[in-house]
């Protein structure tokens, strides 16, 4: 397990260029389980006992080098994050996401910095996803789906963007909900937000939840990076509004080809959005109370005994 010492080391390593999510996880499993290390006890050994220990190539060790010259500037970070409330979950804690690592795998975030009620992470939760621009009807269609999630006590997980995923937040407290707020930044840098739902986070119904470097500033990048995390932390995903490019077209489809079951919006017949083609892709379409439409329309036929 790795315990405050060692993050640092996690920290200096996830944000220093080199690896990707995947080869980071690899590299800390074989530290920690298959030679019985820690990642602290590893940095400080030379780089030729990390070649001949842990059979690491040149290219790896030189890497390697580089984040270790990083871990004093990281250590001091870590500390001014522990000393402003903030908390560093990795991967391999007991309070990470399950649901993430499971939807996500070894491309999961190997550290979470987060503030807030941490249990939220184990709770049953739903992502209510959607356009920036999003119609009137599909806000007061996702007002409906979080108010449902909200009435059976699973959280919703915000992408915080305008349109469907701010309706999306407000109204899970609205209906005296809770959620989970994905920043598309660090979370440092999150100070209106912080100010604006201090009593939520405080109360315990919202936690505050980035994967970036934690002073990075907000970017269009870092907004399309943010949104396999929305998705990987949802047991369930809704879809308000699609079109057939941008966020959420790429976040449905990448879902539809790791096989998770999503739901869409039936949208009217005067609608110019995409949502008619993701349900053609496979993506289940749902009425304003969630429930499928074909079940949906078979239950209403039976009411009005036809």
């Amino acid at each position: 397990m790795i315990n405050k010492q060692e993050i640092p080391c996690l920290m200096a390593l996830i944000h220093t260029e080199g690896w990707k999510y995947e080869q980071i996880n690899n590299f800390v499993i074989k530290i920690n389980y298959n030679a019985k290390s820690s990642i602290a006890e590893f940095f400080s050994l030379s780089s030729k006992k990390w070649s001949d220990h842990f059979g690491l190539s040149k290219k790896e060790t030189d890497l390697l080098e580089n984040v270790k010259k990083e871990i004093p500037k990281y250590s001091f970070l870590a500390e001014d994050l522990f000393a402003q409330g903030y908390e560093i979950i990795p991967v391999n804690s007991p309070e990470y996401s399950e649901t993430l690592k499971e939807n996500l795998g070894y491309k999961s975030p190997p550290i979470l910095y987060v503030k807030g009620n941490k249990k939220l992470l184990k709770e049953n939760s739903v992502a209510i996803v959607g356009s920036r621009n999003a119609s009137e009807i599909a806000l007061k269609w996702t007002d409906n789906i979080a108010m449902l999630a909200s009435g059976e006590h699973k959280v919703i997980i915000s992408g915080f963007a305008r349109g469907v995923d701010r309706q999306a937040l407000e109204s899970a407290l609205k209906y005296k909900g809770k959620s989970i707020i994905v920043l598309p930044q660090g979370i440092m840098t999150f100070y209106s937000g912080f100010k604006n739902y201090y009593r939520q986070i405080v109360e315990g119904n919202v936690l505050v939840l980035s994967t970036f470097f934690p002073k990075a500033q907000w970017s269009v990048g870092l907004a399309m990076a943010r949104n396999s995390v929305i998705y990987g932390l949802a047991g369930e995903i809704y879809v308000a509004e699609s079109d057939e490019k941008g966020g959420t077209w790429s976040g449905v489809t990448d879902g539809i080809r790791k096989g998770r079951k999503i739901y869409i919006r039936k949208p009217e017949s005067y609608e110019n959005n995409a949502n008619d083609k993701l349900i053609e892709k496979g993506v289940i379409p749902v009425g304003f109370d969630g429930l499928p439409v074909l079940e949906y329309k078979l239950l209403t036929c039976k009411n009005l005994h036809c």
